[in-house]
């Protein structure tokens, strides 16, 4: 019996192919009417500072090179468009012969998460840029400000609030507002 429960896998890809599967499978997913059962596709990165010939740079590291983070419902279907996704080499943690892989557990993928600036709890706030919302969580709890800016992807919004007369604007993860 399938369970219709959202969870985070890990596959296994060509390196340096990570990115061209998170584009794959999303476009997959949307193309072929499974919106309601793979969700965010995360390659986990991490942005470095190194100094060369005296000069700073930034680079971007692969955290895990190799590997992709799905969120998804495990269905027949699901699991078969993803695992055929050209440059996925397979599911960590399935034991092959067509058995289905074991999800991340949640501490595992909130860690990792965390770790790039990204929430693990997906939350769905249907918000636009303009509207009032009311701060729910952390320092400002209690106040209401205007949305500014929307990072669907990483799930956080930019917000003003005014505080003694002056706005101020700072950055809030969706489960930390609600709408008004």
């Amino acid at each position: 019996m399938e369970t219709f429960e959202r969870n985070w896998y890990v596959l296994h890809t060509y390196s340096g192919y990570e990115n061209k599967v998170k584009a794959n499978i999303e476009s997959r997913a949307q193309s072929m009417g499974m919106g309601d059962y793979i969700f965010r596709v995360v390659v986990p990165e991490e942005t470095v500072k190194e100094t060369k010939n005296g000069k700073e740079k930034e680079t971007i590291h692969k955290t895990f090179p190799g590997y992709v983070l799905v969120e998804m419902v495990m269905t027949d279907d699901s699991w078969y468009i993803v695992r055929n996704t050209p440059g996925v080499t397979g599911f960590v943690g399935s034991h092959g012969a067509g058995s289905k892989p074991a999800p991340l557990l949640q501490e595992e993928i909130n860690h990792i998460l965390r770790s790039i600036g990204m929430s693990a709890r997906h939350t769905e706030l249907k918000v636009e840029i303009g509207e009032i919302v009311k701060i729910i969580e952390g320092a400002f709890s209690g106040l209401e400000g205007e949305v500014q800016e929307i990072d669907n992807e990483k799930q956080k919004l930019k917000v003003s609030i005014d505080m003694f007369g002056r706005e101020t604007s700072t950055e809030l993860d969706f489960e930390q507002v609600d709408k008004i």
